[in-house]
């Protein structure tokens, strides 16, 4: 059975933390198959991020937001190829001039095919990576690739690093992926008047789900009763966002290549625990 003795994280990203809002962090290890979780801890700014981003290995984290944007749309723009590169570049940027890129690209697009995806994006029925509003991912890629690789993290496919006994590993995450597996239907809200006893109730069916090992993942959860009653309480999903990404980082940990496809676009990069279509 899997076991890796250094921690692994799932990190809830958001692009403008707050204390009302924070980054929230999962942390626990993967042992005989089952992810242990031992706490969860919040990163309520952009720096609190960056120090836990530079804190030593080994570890392997799930990041909940996107490392990379459509070749297409890098392409068409003529902006760099290099992942490195690029992701200097596109955190160098004024998100008011991304904007107008971005607009302009998809004004000039037929309606109802207005984004372009990564190629991870359509079977991870995730949000195209270029999006900046409901839900604004582009800004989440601007404010926290660049911070991942300022850091030196190793993200395979896209950023190679020397392979010390110190590595520390990115991995993209998508919590909804594994989510949809046990529910289509919503779980979690921002808005006070929207987390709903119903939304309670797929939250539970959810952990019910992590904990027996029928999410999809190679992995199940092990929490205590007290964590299983706060990730379904918590009516704003980022406990059990910020877990479900660690998962999808420990069910990648243990796949050859990361489970990863052969032909990985460097540029594009992948979504942990998310199939290779057939």
């Amino acid at each position: 059975m899997s076991v890796i003795r250094y921690p692994i994280y799932g990190v809830d990203f958001s692009s403008a933390p707050s204390r009302r809002k924070p980054i929230t962090i999962a942390i626990g290890r993967l042992i005989r198959g089952v992810y242990s979780l031992d706490q969860v801890v919040a990163a309520p700014t952009l720096e609190h991020f960056e120090q836990f981003l530079h804190h030593p290995g080994p570890w392997v984290a799930g990041f909940d937001l996107p490392f990379s944007m459509p070749r297409s749309l890098i392409e068409h723009y003529g902006w760099p190829t290099d992942w490195p590169e690029f992701i200097r570049w596109y955190g160098a940027q004024d998100r008011a001039v991304l904007r107008r890129a971005f607009k302009s690209f998809c004004n000039a697009r037929p309606v109802g095919n207005k984004y372009v995806y990564r190629k991870t994006d359509r079977p991870a029925g995730s949000s195209p990576a270029m999006r900046w509003t409901n839900p604004p991912v582009a800004w989440m890629a601007h404010a926290g690739a660049p911070r991942i690789l300022q850091a030196g993290l190793h993200v395979p496919g896209l950023h190679s690093v020397p392979m010390p006994t110190s590595l520390r590993v990115a991995l993209e995450a998508y919590p909804g992926f594994t989510a949809r597996k046990v529910s289509r239907s919503s779980y979690k809200s921002d808005t006070s008047a929207k987390q709903t006893p119903e939304r309670r109730a797929v939250r539970r069916q959810i952990v019910s789900a992590l904990m027996a090992g029928e999410a999809a993942l190679n992995c199940r959860l092990g929490v205590t009763r007290a964590w299983q009653q706060r990730l379904v309480d918590d009516g704003a999903g980022d406990l059990l966002d910020a877990v479900i990404c660690a998962m999808q980082a420990a069910h990648a940990a243990v796949m050859p290549g990361f489970g990863f496809p052969a032909d990985l676009d460097p540029l594009e990069g992948w979504i942990a625990s998310v199939p290779v279509p057939a």
